[in-house]
C-alpha cells in the first residue's frame, strides 16, 4: 500500500513538473497571460464600461509658458533617438536630387515575396510586423528581439511609429521613415518599385466578442486591381485566420499573405491619418523618395493629410467616421506645430465622439495616438491634458500607457507641481524602460530617472 501510494506521489509530482515546463514556454505562457488578464479586463470592463466615459475639454487655457518645460529633443538610454513626440513626427530627410513622379503607369498587380512570416506574441503587432518587415531584407532575428527595446515591458500596450523607425534607423543596416497622409496610389507606387509598406488601421477582432475597436499594423505586400485587393501579412490573423483555426506554422514559407479589399482599407486606415512607414537600403532612398511624389517631405505629407481630412469632414456622414475625420485634422496639425487651431480641431471631434453608438466608440484611440496632449499642452489648456490623461489610464485593464503618464508630468510641471511631475515620469518609465521622454525630462529637472 505504502509503496503505492508512493508510486502515486512520484506521479503526480511528475505531472505537475511537466505541467510547470510546458507553461513556462513561451508560446504557452504567453497564452495563460493573456486569458489571465483578458480575464481580469472583461470583468473590470463589464462592471464600468470604458466606452461610457466621453472627454469634455475645458478650453481653459494657463498662462504659463510651456518652454519653461522643454520637452523637445530626447535621447534614450539605450543609445536611441527619439523622435519629439510633441513636435515633427520625424526628422526631415535630405534628398540628394528633387525627385519627381514617374509617369510610367504601374503594373496592375504585383506581389512581393521573401518574407518569413510571424503570429504575435499576446499585444505584440508592432514588433511582430517590423520582424516580418525586415525578414524581407534578411534581418535574421524576430519579435522577441525586436521587442526587447520597443516593448521592454511586454504590457504595454502601443509602439508608437516614431518608435519603429528610430529602431530601424539606429539598429539595423537599413533605414527607415513614416508619414502621414497615404494613399492607394502611393502603397502601389512603393511596392511596384519593390518596398513593402507597413500601414497602421483599426481592427475589430471578428473572433472575439465584446473586443471592439483596436490599432493593428499590418505589412502591405502586393496588390492586384482587377481582384482589387492587397495582400498583406497580419500578425493576429496567422493564428485567428478569417476561415477559421491558424496557418500552420510549416507552411509560413509559403504563405502568400491575406486579401484586404480596396475599400476595407479605406474604412479602416482612416482612423490612423493613413499612416505608413517604409523601410528600404540607404542607397534606394531617392527612389522612395520619387514614390513619395508630394509626400517626400514631413511638412508636405502633414499638408496633404491635413487637406484630405477636412475634405472628409464635409462630406462623410457617418457619425464615427466624421470623429476620425477631425481628430485627424487635429493630428495633422500638430505635425504642422498649428497647436492652436489643432486644439480646436480635437475639441470639434470630442464633440462628436458623444454622438458615436456606445459600443462603436473607439475609446482606445487614446492608447495609440499622443496629438490631443501635445495640441493642449503647446497651447497652455494643461488642465485638459491632465483631465484626458485621468480618464484614458483610469480606463485601462491595467494603466501602462508610458504616454499619458509623460504627457500630465509635464503639464503638473508646467502648473509647478514638480512632485506629481516626476512622481509621473518615474510611472512612465515603469511602463517602458528607458522611455526617452522621460528620462529627458527628469535630467532637465535634475532628478535621477
Amino acid at each position: 500500500m505504502k509503496t503505492n501510494r508512493k508510486k502515486l506521489l512520484l506521479i503526480i509530482g511528475a505531472v505537475v513538473v511537466l505541467l510547470a515546463v510546458v507553461i513556462s514556454l513561451p508560446p504557452v505562457w504567453s497564452r495563460v497571460v493573456y486569458h489571465t488578464r483578458a480575464t481580469y479586463t472583461s470583468i473590470k470592463y463589464w462592471l464600468k464600461p470604458p466606452s461610457e466615459a466621453v472627454f469634455v475639454p475645458s478650453t481653459e487655457k494657463t498662462p504659463v509658458d510651456p518652454q519653461d518645460s522643454d520637452p523637445n529633443t530626447a535621447s534614450a538610454s539605450n543609445g536611441q533617438t527619439a523622435t519629439d513626440p510633441a513636435s515633427t513626427p520625424e526628422p526631415a530627410l535630405e534628398a540628394t536630387a528633387a525627385p519627381t513622379i514617374s509617369p510610367t503607369p504601374l503594373p496592375e498587380s504585383v506581389l512581393l515575396t521573401g518574407f518569413t512570416c510571424e503570429a504575435q506574441l499576446w499585444n505584440n503587432c508592432g514588433p511582430a510586423t517590423l520582424s516580418m518587415y525586415l525578414s524581407y531584407y534578411n534581418w535574421g532575428k524576430s519579435q522577441v528581439q525586436a521587442a526587447g527595446v520597443l516593448k521592454p515591458n511586454e504590457r504595454d500596450m502601443n509602439v508608437m511609429p516614431y518608435e519603429i523607425v528610430d529602431y530601424v534607423n539606429n539598429n539595423t543596416n537599413v533605414r527607415a521613415l513614416w508619414r502621414y497622409g497615404g494613399n492607394p496610389q502611393t502603397i502601389k507606387a512603393l511596392i511596384s518599385a519593390g518596398f513593402p509598406v507597413m500601414i497602421e488601421k483599426s481592427f475589430e477582432p471578428y473572433d472575439i466578442r465584446d473586443e471592439g475597436w483596436l490599432g493593428h499594423y499590418n505589412l502591405v505586400v502586393g496588390y492586384d486591381d482587377a481582384k482589387q485587393i492587397f495582400t498583406v501579412h497580419d500578425s493576429y490573423l496567422l493564428n485567428h485566420a478569417p476561415w477559421g483555426g491558424k496557418i500552420d506554422p510549416d507552411q509560413y514559407d509559403s504563405f502568400i499573405g491575406f486579401d484586404y479589399y480596396y475599400n476595407k482599407l479605406d474604412l479602416d486606415w482612416r482612423s490612423f491619418n493613413y499612416l505608413f512607414i517604409v523601410i528600404y537600403p540607404p542607397e534606394k532612398e531617392e527612389i522612395v523618395l520619387n514614390a513619395l511624389g508630394p509626400l517626400e517631405t514631413v511638412e508636405g505629407a502633414c499638408r496633404s493629410a491635413h487637406e484630405y481630412a477636412i475634405k472628409e469632414t464635409n462630406t462623410l456622414t457617418e457619425t464615427r467616421d466624421k470623429f476620425f475625420a477631425w481628430f485627424n485634422a487635429g493630428t495633422s496639425l500638430v505635425c504642422l506645430q498649428d497647436y492652436n487651431a489643432a486644439a480646436d480641431a480635437y475639441d470639434t471631434a470630442f464633440s462628436i465622439y458623444p454622438e458615436i453608438i456606445q459600443e462603436d466608440r473607439p475609446y482606445r484611440i487614446f492608447w495609440y495616438e499622443e496629438g490631443p496632449y501635445s495640441a493642449y499642452y503647446n497651447s497652455g489648456r494643461y488642465q485638459d491634458v491632465i483631465n484626458l490623461a485621468d480618464q484614458t489610464l483610469k480606463n485601462m485593464g491595467e494603466p501602462l500607457l508610458e504616454e499619458s503618464y509623460y504627457w500630465r508630468a509635464m503639464s503638473y510641471n508646467a502648473l509647478g507641481d514638480v512632485d506629481k511631475a516626476v512622481a509621473d515620469l518615474r510611472t512612465s518609465l515603469k511602463c517602458h524602460p528607458g522611455y526617452a521622454p522621460s528620462v529627458k525630462m527628469l535630467e532637465q529637472l535634475g532628478v535621477k530617472p
